[in-house]
């Protein structure tokens, strides 16, 4: 990122997982009265009142995917893992990559080598030190082929961890290294700014390599799960609950006011809301159904989030194998409709995949300057379907199934989607509902037709969301694979100036969208309704929720 890219994304309203409390006096123990009886004298007398237990109480939505922080790269893993672990960086409340594990940070002349001195009273939460071997250890093991880590392309700015993860290195040419136990190095391929923020995502987080060389599964239960942040996995209740409690080893605990965070698992946004209102979560999302009537609500919160919605045609599977026919189901899409009538939180459509926040090197919006690569036309869709059905010689268009993975708000969108495609293009679209573990995991296998996804920025550039399309990314998830499209993306990433590298930026989104082996469906951001007595979350444009500060009064 450079130095002229300022991110500033516009708040919006969105639906984010998120929850806490459970009675009326939700995450305190009761204060007790205790009666001592003093030996000498027939009177008791009193004990101070124990003081009461803080306990957050918030929603995770699902299981989460993996406690692995190289494999839970998704919203359901994130948020628990950025409490649970500790990278060498962390966002501070104003949103800047400072010091966690590393004390301190040099960066050579040249922007290529940074040195990382760990904290001395660094320490996991089964009181080993956290070394400077434990991250060569983790980011290895993220960038190991066998471990098909989803985020291991966010490594590959360090030198030699592509060609290693690609299968066409050798480990030992990755660059970092551990010269003691308390220095860790790591050199680049080329100067990035953005470095020390990306490195705040969980994927670059420790890992205790003694733990895990002698019980290479420690991260599946509470009871082996070892970690170096705020709080620690005290109970894991598979697909239920889970629940922290304050790490006493973390090096900065006296910062941490919370005693316990619950986590529950409810994936229905008016159940969670419900449970809101019961006093058995402490934040909870808005339902759609409800936004108008909860928009002036003093316990509304809305946060900016750098990301979007959309879908993904599988380019191998026909009839999406034409590029007029992908472009006629997206311009079907009347997003405007779909944020008014159906999500209902004052998203902004989306009409292209970069997001609103962006500033260019010109001053002004990415988005803006870009403009409106994609938006509702009924009559060019039309044309475009006929005419990519003459293309391929159909008579009539092969069968078409949208999938999207368990939850209300997805279905509602589906169903609104299938109605569009229906009206605009006469196609019957069926729709196919999977369980959310099965989907993302047959997503990645190419099963799918047109399947939902999401993408939120891994770190503040607008190359974060486009590189996901290069050919074999593992966030690809299309088959798509461009030529010209890779080219820009190397170029963009290797340009040092930052008007020719905003240009190759505007030109990679136009790419994109003309051949869209996606289509964009609305911007997000984060609209939580959180107790009065709770304070001190911090949620992070590009980032994600931290538990560090918050406090329950």
């Amino acid at each position: 990122m450079k130095k002229w890219l300022t991110f500033v994304i516009v708040a919006m309203l969105t639906l984010v997982l998120a929850a806490c409390t459970a009675t009326k006096d939700a995450g305190k123990e009761p204060v007790k009265d205790d009666i001592k009886k003093d030996e000498g004298t027939e009177e008791g007398t009193k004990e101070e009142p124990l003081a009461a237990e803080k306990i957050l109480y918030l929603n995770n939505g699902e299981e989460p995917t993996s406690f692995d922080p190289s494999i839970g790269f998704n919203a359901v893993s994130w948020s628990a893992l950025n409490n649970l672990m500790e990278g060498l960086t962390r966002l501070s409340k104003d949103h800047l990559a400072v010091e966690a594990t590393a004390e301190k940070i040099d960066v050579s002349e040249d922007g290529l080598t940074y040195t990382f001195t760990i904290r001395e009273n660094a320490k996991w939460s089964n009181g080993d030190p956290v070394v400077a071997g434990d991250f060569v250890f983790a980011w290895r093991h993220m960038l190991n082929p066998e471990t098909a880590s989803p985020a291991a392309f966010l490594a590959y700015f360090i030198e030699g961890a592509e060609a290693y993860n690609n299968g066409e290195g050798a480990v030992e040419d990755i660059a970092i290294k551990a010269p003691d136990e308390r220095t860790f190095v790591v050199k680049l391929t080329s100067p990035n700014e953005a470095f020390l923020n990306i490195i705040t995502n969980p994927s670059f987080f420790p890992i205790n390599e003694k733990v895990a060389t002698a019980d290479p599964k420690w991260y599946t239960e509470a009871a082996t799960f070892v970690g170096n942040g705020p709080f620690n996995l005290a109970a894991w209740s598979h697909d239920v609950s889970f629940e922290f409690e304050k790490n006493a080893n973390y090096w900065d605990a006296d910062a941490v006011k919370l005693d316990k965070v619950h986590w529950a698992m409810v994936n229905d946004p008016t159940t969670e809301y419900q449970m809101y209102q019961s006093g058995e979560l402490d934040e909870s999302g808005v339902p759609a159904e409800l936004a108008e009537q909860l928009k002036d609500s003093a316990e509304l919160h809305i946060d900016d989030q750098a990301g979007l919605y959309f879908y993904r045609f599988n380019t191998s599977m026909e009839p999406f194998t034409n590029t007029k026919i992908r472009r006629a189901f997206g311009l079907a899409v009347n997003r405007q409709e779909i944020v008014d009538y159906v999500t209902k939180n004052g998203e902004k459509p989306a009409n292209g995949f970069v997001t609103y926040g962006f500033i260019g090197p010109d001053g002004k919006e990415f988005r803006e300057s870009v403009g409106k690569l994609v938006e509702f036309n009924a009559e060019e869709a039309k044309k475009l379907l006929e005419e990519g059905m003459k293309e391929e010689g159909y008579t009539e268009l092969p069968k078409v199934v949208l999938t999207y993975s368990t939850s209300p708000n997805h279905q509602n969108i589906a169903v609104a989607l299938q109605a569009k495609f229906k009206e605009v293009l006469g196609v019957d679209v069926e729709l196919q509902n999977v369980e959310s573990a099965v989907f993302a995991s047959e997503q990645k296998e190419f099963k799918y037709q047109l399947s939902r996804s999401s993408f939120l920025h891994d770190y503040a550039d607008p190359v974060n969301a486009l590189e996901s399309f290069i050919t074999g990314s593992s966030m690809n998830r299309t088959t798509w694979s461009n030529a010209d499209y890779d080219k820009l993306i190397t170029d963009i990433k290797n340009e040092t100036d930052t008007n020719k590298r905003w240009e190759l930026l505007k030109q990679a989104d136009q790419l994109l969208m003309a051949e869209m082996p996606v289509f964009p469906v609305y911007f997000y951001n984060q609209t939580t309704l959180e107790k009065p007595n709770v304070s001190g979350i911090l949620r992070h444009p590009v980032g994600y929720l931290d538990l560090k500060y918050t406090d329950k009064n």
